[in-house]
Order: structure tokens, then C-alpha cells, then sequence
């Protein structure tokens, strides 16, 4: 199994930062306009999401934590065997966030996540990619932040 750990500084209050990524309905379209065309709920805990691309992938939501402002979700699918995302925001300093996020996947599935995320899915989480929304620079914790990263607020 493989995972991918990002911790990114936000300029936006955790309040603000968890209005978006908790919202596991809309919140891939709202950080992501350019990647998602629409993203869905068809059961109470199953989203489905449209890529630009026209790639269509379902995701189960896990868990939920509205005071630990916390979400998991999996994403469901034959071509995986293990593939679960958690993202999670933390109060900073100056009314700033910190956005942790992991993403775990097995084997064969860490190829095909590489393919569904972009050529930059290590280093960019979707929250990461530049969209329409206001942005502000990222920050890493290994202190190798990728030449152009940007975290999309609402």
C-alpha cells in the first residue's frame, strides 16, 4: 500500500477551510471547477463526480467529524482493491488553517489513483490545483513545496 501525506498552509480562517472540505456533496466542484464538471450525492453517504474529461468515479463517504473537522471517504470501484482520502483542517496562527491531507491506496490502485488525480497527484492535491476560486500559496511540511501550488478557498 502506498499513501501520500500533504500538510498545506491556508490564508483562511479553519471555520472557512471546513465549510468547503467538509462538505462532501459539493466540495470537489466548489475547490475544483476546472477538474470537476458536477459532483453528486445518489445515496446519503455515496457521491458520484464527473471529471472535465467525462470519467465518472463514485466515492463512499467513511467518516465526519465536524468538531475534529475531519472527512474520509473511499472511493468505490472494481479497479480497486483499497483506496481512501482523509483530509483534515487545524487552526493556525493569524487566523490561518492548516489542511492535513492523506491519501492511501494498494498496489494496483496506486496507479490507477495516479491516473484519475493527474500527473501531479503527489505533490497536488485536488485542493491544491488552481481553479477560479481565491488562492493563496501553499506551504509543505517537508519544506518541498511544488513550483506552482495554490489552495482553493471559498
Amino acid at each position: 500500500m502506498g499513501s501520500v501525506i500533504r500538510e498545506m498552509i491556508v490564508d483562511a480562517s479553519p471555520e472557512k477551510v471546513w465549510q468547503t472540505v467538509g462538505n462532501f456533496a459539493e466540495g470537489p466542484r466548489l475547490t475544483t471547477p476546472d477538474i470537476f464538471v458536477d459532483c453528486r450525492l445518489i445515496e446519503p453517504d455515496l457521491r458520484q463526480m464527473t471529471f472535465a474529461d467525462g470519467n465518472v468515479v463514485r466515492e463512499r463517504l467513511i467518516a465526519r467529524d465536524e468538531q475534529a473537522r475531519r472527512i474520509v471517504w473511499a472511493w468505490e470501484g472494481e479497479e480497486v482493491s483499497h483506496d481512501n482520502t482523509s483530509m483534515q483542517v487545524f487552526a493556525e496562527n493569524n487566523g490561518r488553517s492548516r489542511l492535513v491531507w492523506i491519501h492511501d491506496t494498494a498496489g494496483r490502485a496506486l496507479r490507477l489513483a495516479c491516473r484519475r488525480d493527474g500527473p501531479n497527484w503527489a505533490g497536488d492535491p485536488p485542493l491544491a490545483r488552481k481553479s477560479q476560486l481565491k488562492t493563496g500559496p501553499v506551504k509543505e511540511r517537508s519544506g518541498h513545496a511544488p513550483e506552482r501550488s495554490f489552495i482553493a478557498v471559498l
